[in-house]
């Protein structure tokens, strides 16, 4: 894979969309359609949902390319933003049904957001039951930029069965796994034909004098001018051209490579579309992390500038293979050049988003941040002596999946592990299982409840025990009382005249606060005052363990006098969905003892509304599940922490 054959630098782009549009098919079909090996699932109908960035180089008709194929689900959408960081371009795969619109509009709005310039490949073309406007209708509902029809689809009855190029005017029949047969137009397709490229052509005019002032003097601008001008305002996110196939056949596949030969911006474009320095040393940016068995830690990086060669040490690690990516397989090469995505082996202190360079300190560039949590299990091993080989392997995912995090959580003693959903932890345990040997069982986690008191107790705690030689005595007086929520533990001493010694006060102070960890219910208590009154010593058999033994007598009986109350975490949490979902998110909230506190249109998304209610965090486990079943996969949301307050008596009950 060294060097250029044609001095054009090599290229990236990403395939993005929904989950079942036919991302990973259509990824094949390039592939194969360039001649590089691919690995075919035996049934297409069976094939794995993508769950991780596929990596594949190739060749077509002389330039070198990076193809990436991103995740679809949600639960994976910190990995499709990775890929948006270091390509040149993006195809948005999308189905040919108006319905499924909506489905591609977070993805639409997070490539405008990043000025990625992208078109749209609408896949699947031979199932259409509609027409293709339609489509790009309820397309450009979601996004600002025009949608720009580059092919005009030919049916026969009912069957699509080839297009027409709007642009070069030619006609094409689709040959399964074959290049497309070009053919006259239908003469029924002409007038359709000269629509699109009117349309086209007004599109581009918006942005160029020159075309405008041809189409109101009624001249028909040049093949190469409305290609120079497509390739330019795509490039500037001002039109997104859409193109038509059927991956699973290789229908359109070729006319969409040459579209990416065409209109995929070059290393320079990209480089000064993120404003890094054309002229420097060598630059390379982490966009994922791998721990690949034998091959050990692998860091797959965008090359901005210059080239790297095996061997070179890059920050303080000695850079241990440069690998391109060919059917499947790692294949090693002696250096990766300008505008490559490769995977850089061995750099072990260099963690995902970092940029790297043979010179040094690098300038640093920006890098997504994971999204927050949305979805918990606690996990445990099935043998106690897999513990610490546990915590190694998950130090080792969590450098490799930037979602991921863990929680030891104090109170409950349970390990916690936090991430994008059901899918994405169910995954995150299957790899344990298959890339450590570690079979670990899950459960729900347990709810961090607290407990406090209603009113204020004066409690009396006397230890006296003689068994032979010294005995054990102390004896005290305190009061337990409310304090305001938020407040926290207090030890106040109003001990006079020395009926408590003072070497012994600290004790009692350690032990009322010791014995708060555990009420009545069995949960730490929290918002509490306790005052040292008065006590009785004993010249010899008095200690601080003696008083410490006193002291938890009273806390144990004082806080069951006290109507003690369990008080339950309540997070602020809001929900992001379509606002044709809004009323069903309400409802959703409200069946969860979630207090609505309003909703709003959501900042920068048309369409869109947040919602924000408090909810008891013990509604909240399952919440992911329910809310993207009911809004297409769509819903997401974010929580804090708010307050603690009184749980209600089924919860009480539960508790205890």
């Amino acid at each position: 894979m060294s060097g250029t054959t044609n001095g054009r630098s090599p290229r990236s782009v990403a395939l993005v969309g929904p989950y079942g549009s036919g991302k990973s098919a259509l990824f094949d079909a390039l592939m194969e359609a360039a001649g590089a090996p691919v690995k075919r699932p035996a049934d297409p109908r069976n094939r794995p949902s993508t769950t991780e960035l596929r990596l594949g180089h190739c060749q077509y008709l002389g330039d070198k390319w990076s193809i990436l194929d991103c995740p679809g689900s949600i639960e994976f959408a910190h990995e499709v933003a990775a890929a948006l960081t270091v390509v040149d371009l993006a195809v948005v795969v999308c189905e040919p049904t108006p319905t499924r619109a909506l489905a591609v509009s977070p993805v639409l709005k997070q490539l405008a957001a990043l000025g990625v310039p992208h078109m749209v490949f609408v896949n699947k073309i031979d199932t259409m039951e509609g027409s293709v406007a339609d489509t790009l209708s309820a397309l450009q509902a979601h996004i600002s930029s025009p949608l720009v029809l580059r092919q005009v689809p030919i049916r026969t009855g009912e069957a699509v069965t080839g297009y027409v190029d709007v642009v070069s005017e030619r006609a094409y029949r689709y040959r399964k796994g074959q290049p497309s047969e070009l053919i006259q137009i239908p003469s029924e397709m002409t007038e359709a034909e000269r629509d699109a490229l009117n349309k086209l052509v007004e599109v581009l005019a918006d942005n160029d004098d020159a075309l405008l002032e041809k189409v109101l003097e009624d001249v028909k601008p040049t093949t190469a001018e409305i290609y120079a001008d497509l390739r330019k305002d795509l490039a500037a996110g001002s039109v997104i051209e859409v193109l038509l196939g059927c991956a699973d056949h290789a229908h359109g596949v070729r006319r969409l490579w040459k579209a990416l030969r065409h209109d995929t911006p070059f290393n320079a474009e990209t480089t000064e579309r993120h404003s890094i320095a054309a002229a420097g040393p060598p630059l390379a940016q982490i966009y994922k992390t791998v721990h690949a068995g034998h091959t050990g830690k692998l860091s797959y990086a965008r090359l901005w500038r210059g080239a790297i060669k095996d061997g070179v040490t890059l920050g303080s690690s000695r850079l241990g293979g440069v690998y391109h990516i060919v059917g499947g397989d790692l294949a090693k090469s002696p250096e990766a050049e300008t505008g490559e995505l490769v995977a850089l082996g061995r750099l072990e202190s260099v963690p995902t988003g970092a940029t790297v360079s043979p010179s040094g300190a690098p300038e640093q560039l920006a890098f997504p941040e994971p999204p927050p949590p949305v979805y918990s299990m606690a996990i445990f091993t099935a043998d106690r002596k897999d513990d610490v080989k546990l915590s190694g392997a998950l130090q080792k995912l969590l450098e490799e999946d930037r979602t991921l995090t863990i929680e030891h959580q104090h109170d409950t003693g349970e390990t916690i592990l936090h991430g994008q959903g059901e899918i994405h932890l169910n995954t995150t345990i299957e790899r344990l299982a298959r890339n450590y040997g570690l079979r670990v069982t899950t459960q729900r986690p347990q709810v961090a409840y607290k407990e406090t008191i209603r009113h204020a107790v004066h409690e009396h705690g006397r230890l006296k025990r003689q068994t032979g030689g010294h005995g054990q005595f102390a004896d005290v007086k305190i009061d337990i009382a409310p304090r305001p929520r938020g407040a926290g533990f207090e030890f106040i001493d109003k001990v006079v005249g020395g009926s408590v010694p003072r070497n012994f006060i600290p004790a009692v102070g350690d032990a009322a606060e010791e014995a708060a960890k555990k009420g009545p219910f069995g949960f730490p208590v929290v918002d509490i005052s306790v005052t040292l009154t008065d006590g009785q010593f004993h010249a010899v058999d008095s200690s601080d363990m003696a008083f410490k033994t006193a002291t938890r007598m009273a806390m144990q009986d004082g806080l069951a006098k006290a109507d003690p109350v369990l008080l339950e975490p309540i997070d602020r949490v809001t929900i992001s969905v379509p606002n044709e979902f809004t009323a069903r998110a309400q409802r959703l909230l409200t069946g969860r003892r979630g207090q609505i506190l309003g909703y709003a249109e959501r900042p920068g998304w048309t369409g869109w509304d947040d919602v924000e209610a408090l909810v008891p965090e013990s509604e909240l486990h399952d919440l992911i599940i329910e809310l993207r079943s009911q809004t297409l996969g769509l819903g997401t949301y974010r929580r804090r922490f708010d307050h603690l307050a009184e749980s209600r008596a089924e919860a009480k009950r539960g508790a205890a």
